[in-house]
């Protein structure tokens, strides 16, 4: 594990408040984490058992939407909230089907940043920017996109994250409005619909970081997408989006997945 001292975390980073992006590596097997994410991450499971398995097929979800933006012909992408850019990322993904994609990575967090850019200097055509996806205009200002072209735009894992203060269906629109028409949005989205008690104990935990959790219902995340097209299946749980011939889908999931095409 990466608690001493790495190239990938500068010294300025408070190794012991637990970190979102931190935990989500943890879940998906990975090293960039600390001994408070771990330790916030085994509380969760003690709980809720199945979070890795979430987590895995969160990861599956943006495999598969990813792919299915190329095959639609798109070739740029904007991955908000990218994380740390673990196997199976956008970058990956995309360009392991095309490598002509353009893939750029935005994230709040300075941890994510400066590790995704030492991780990915040596990938083409990729772009990793620190900013806050709650504004729509200044992350496309710094975007290498061309402005002619559909977008691919990411959301995966993120919405959950912004309180409905901020108004997360302005923020869609804000993206939606501003890139062309062919562009794709991808959405997951943490919900207590299917365990209600499990996320109410999920969500306190979150409560501990820079990141608290808001769980929204079904009806809230399609909200999310007016003024798109929902691609079929439309907002069904993660695993239910357009699975893999051999995908596993017993377990019932906290989290909804969907695709919407800008008309």
């Amino acid at each position: 594990m990466a608690d001493g001292g790495s190239s990938w975390s500068p010294a300025e980073i408070d190794r012991d408040k637990p970190n979102a992006a931190r935990v989500y590596d943890y879940y998906l097997g990975g090293a960039h984490n600390f001994a408070a994410d771990r330790t916030m991450a085994e509380q969760a499971m003690a709980d809720w058992p199945e979070l890795p398995a979430l987590m895995r097929a969160n990861r599956a979800f943006l495999r598969r939407v990813t792919r299915f933006m190329v095959r639609c012909g798109i070739r740029q992408f904007l991955d908000l909230g990218a994380g740390l850019p673990t196997a199976g990322s956008v970058v990956e993904t995309a360009q392991a089907v095309e490598p002509s994609c353009r893939v750029v990575c935005v994230d709040i967090d300075p941890v994510a940043v400066i590790h995704a850019r030492a991780m990915l200097a040596d990938t083409p055509l990729v772009t990793v920017l620190q900013g806050d996806l709650r504004d729509p205009a200044a992350v496309l200002a710094q975007a290498p996109f061309d402005p002619s072209a559909p977008v691919g735009v990411l959301l995966v894992a993120v919405l959950h994250f912004v309180p409905d203060a901020d108004d997360p269906a302005g923020i869609m629109a804000g993206y939606r409005d501003a890139v062309s028409p062919g562009s794709m949005f991808a959405v997951t989205h943490a919900t207590a619909d299917a365990q209600p008690t499990r996320a109410a104990t999920h969500q306190q935990l979150y409560r501990r970081t820079a990141t608290p959790m808001t769980m929204r219902t079904r009806a809230e995340v399609t909200a999310l997408f007016a003024g798109l097209e929902l691609v079929p299946p439309g907002v069904v749980d993660m695993t239910r989006w357009q699975p893999d011939a051999d995908a596993d889908q017993s377990l019932v999931l906290a989290g909804y997945g969907a695709v919407g095409l800008k008309p």
